[in-house]
């Protein structure tokens, strides 16, 4: 599993307009073979600051699957108005923090 993250700052007096817009787009990127799940969180101390969580299968589901994909186009002319800086987008894989079984 990989998990995209990306730290999304929202223009200032759009955050309720992009949470609604994002409840719509969770459609294109979920419809995508490879996607897990997402969840967008908002952050507590930046009132315009939001993390968005993505685990997909491979890296490749995400970076060719969705990215290539006509839903992107989609999702770009939906949400990507909203983003000042436009956000940096990155993948991470587990550490296994536990000793296998002996």
């Amino acid at each position: 599993m990989v998990l995209e993250v990306a730290i999304l700052y929202i223009r200032t007096g759009l955050a309720d307009q992009f949470e609604a817009d994002f409840k719509v787009a969770g459609q294109y990127i979920s419809s995508i073979d490879g996607y897990i799940r997402h969840t967008l969180q908002k952050c507590v101390e930046v009132d315009h600051k939001y993390i968005l969580l993505v685990e997909w299968e491979t890296m490749e589901a995400h970076t060719v699957g969705f990215r290539e994909s006509a839903v992107y186009k989609d999702w770009k002319a939906l949400l990507h108005n909203y983003y000042d800086p436009f956000p940096i987008v990155e993948h991470y894989l587990e550490v296994p923090l536990s000793s296998p079984a002996r």
